[in-house]
């Protein structure tokens, strides 16, 4: 499958799936994007509501690592620890990160290999990578995640319905829910109705919020104590 870089409106980089016309981030803005779905809607968020830590935050759709560095970076501002668990099927390639330009957008030192590191971490392992920020990687489809009552936030980070509508079903959202903790939460970029109401049919409390640019809405569901 051809995979492409492209640069965002923010400036970013991001990953285009030739074949399916699909991109990893937005094309509006991948950093733009990451930060209000993921930081904004869902770490931030969790961090206002909650005093646990560490915080362990499951990924689905580990991809170009963007979601990984931008919460290792606001780990450390916030003075939180997190533990951090990305899946991924299809890992990016050695040479479309190197064209990714994540550390020139959002390191302080450009000679700062962190994003590096990220993606040097041997799979199935916990690392740590700072002393806020531990991650583990794992290659495996997300109908084969087991995880029980173990996270306290989703980042659904998952390729669009219209392209992989099979990810975005009754069942991979019960999964969802299993894998987290009472209070837990879940964010997406998506706010389909029929994504809307898969969550709802498996137990989530769903609220709507204003999306990212380029997107009227998104979506935050929660689980129940």
């Amino acid at each position: 499958m051809q995979r492409n870089i492209i640069t965002t409106a923010d400036g970013s980089k991001t990953i285009h799936i030739q074949e399916w016309d699909e991109h990893y981030h937005s094309i509006h803005g991948a950093i733009q994007e990451a930060n209000h779905v993921f930081i904004k809607h869902g770490l931030l968020f969790f961090v206002e509501q909650f005093t646990q830590q560490p915080i362990k935050i499951f990924e689905i759709g580990f991809g170009t690592g963007l979601n990984a560095l931008l919460t290792l970076l606001n780990a450390k501002q916030l003075n939180v620890t997190v533990d951090y668990v990305g899946v991924e099927a299809y890992p990016i390639t050695n040479q479309e990160i190197e064209a990714l330009n994540y550390s020139e957008q959002l390191l302080v030192n450009k000679k700062d290999d962190t994003f590096n590191k990220l993606h040097e971490c041997t799979w199935e392992e916990n690392h740590n990578i700072t002393p806020e920020f531990t991650l583990t990687k794992q290659k495996k489809f997300f109908n084969d995640i087991e995880d029980k009552n173990t996270y306290n936030l989703i980042y659904f980070d998952a390729f669009g319905a219209k392209v992989q509508p099979e990810l975005w079903t009754e069942d991979i959202f019960k999964i969802m829910y299993n894998a987290l903790k009472p209070d837990g939460v879940l964010v997406t970029y998506s706010a389909k109705g029929s994504v809307r109401r898969a969550m709802i049919a498996v137990g989530f409390l769903v609220e709507k919020l204003p999306g990212p640019p380029g997107k009227r809405e998104m979506l935050r569901a929660r689980k129940g104590t």
